[in-house]
């Protein structure tokens, strides 16, 4: 018998089997994509997020530092840096193909199929016919493991999407820009010396402001940027409603990490951290003997995450008070380096006895 079978490859699913690899445990990964998975992502790695990768043994992936965040509304700008030093902007695809080295180098295997059948008794789970002690449900936004054990529970905040896109254009800004519209907010990561991504969330009930594909309406709402945006790359990619709650993160013998977990918006650009902490929490209360412990984990990795998101989801809410918060962070950027560094130090402390 396994000690852990992982359902879902992506970043959270594959740091979760790397933890588990790194305590002497016996892993099997379930994922149908072929490495490396592209998926609709800001691509921007928080300070934390490099921690973690580096506690994995995960080599640093290649991309373009950004030492901060730079919010844009109209004539209105204000820059916060981080205090733990820079982020980086990543290619999703290279992010998954430095994890997936790591899974190599680890011996963990993969295995390239769907998932038919699972159950859980007292004893273990069942996947597919393969035996293990725990499970762990990484299998995403939409993920069909929560959904079966039926911990869901109703969004509180009007649905939101998100669609990305690729430039060739070299980035022109040491930050992530942010860039407010009234319905929309645009995300600009440099993830390469002469490329950025641009990723676009918004209501999915807000009326689009000119007509055409999702991009051409939605990037309209942003006429400055859209002028810097010349040599697009082949390909959007979208995602949401990103909204997802859960009574509870742990079922029996099943333990739900990352997105499957439960997830409220990118727009404080945590979703890789997150998944990353919920990975390294889960397999410590396992590691530990508490994984009925994870419950209480998770809430603890995740809290501020969950606290400041609302917070700027009711902001944007209000147009009357969005109009003024670019201008309040300009004023005041030591709130503005509050933020930042609640956000950056949100993250799990828990620790592995490798």
């Amino acid at each position: 018998m396994l000690d852990i079978i992982v359902i879902g490859g992506g970043p959270a699913g594959l740091a979760a089997a790397i933890h588990a690899r790194q305590c002497g445990m016996t892993v099997r990964v379930y994922e149908p994509k072929t490495a490396p998975i592209d998926k609709a992502c800001g691509e921007g790695l928080m300070p934390p997020a490099l921690v973690a990768l580096k506690a994995m043994g995960v080599e640093q992936p290649k991309g373009v530092s950004f030492k901060g965040i730079r919010y844009i509304d109209g004539p209105e700008q204000a820059e916060g840096h981080f205090s733990d030093g820079p982020g980086l902007g990543v290619r999703r695809t290279e992010l998954h193909r430095v994890l997936s080295n790591r899974v190599q180098e680890l011996e963990i295997e993969v295995v390239a199929e769907s998932v038919d059948h699972w159950d859980q008794d007292n004893d273990g789970v069942t996947v597919n016919g393969c035996r293990a002690r725990w499970l762990i449900a990484a299998d995403g936004l939409h993920s069909r493991i929560r959904e079966e054990l039926g911990v869901s529970r109703p969004a509180r905040f009007p649905a939101r999407l998100g669609i990305r896109r690729h430039y060739a254009v070299a980035p022109w800004s040491p930050c992530v820009e942010v860039h407010w519209s009234p319905n929309a907010e645009a995300y600009v990561t440099p993830v390469g010396d002469e490329q950025v991504g641009v990723a676009i969330l918004y209501q999915r009930e807000a009326p689009p402001p000119t007509d055409g594909d999702p991009w051409e309406r939605w990037i309209s709402a942003f006429p400055d940027l859209a002028k810097r945006l010349e040599n697009p790359i082949a390909g959007t990619r979208g995602a949401g409603p990103f909204e997802q709650r859960v009574h509870s993160p742990v079922v029996g013998r099943v333990l739900l990490v990352g997105d499957a977990a439960g997830y409220l918006d990118p727009l404080t650009g945590e979703g890789i951290r997150l998944g990353f902490d919920t990975a390294a929490a889960a397999i410590v209360c396992i590691q530990n003997g508490t994984p009925s412990r994870y419950a209480t984990e998770y809430r603890r990795v995740t809290r501020r995450y969950w606290i400041l998101t609302a917070g700027l989801l009711l902001i944007r809410r209000h147009r009357f008070v969005q109009r003024r918060l670019v201008s309040i962070l300009k004023q005041w950027p030591k709130i503005f380096r509050w933020v930042l560094d609640a956000l950056n130090h949100s993250g799990s402390s828990a620790t592995l006895n490798t």
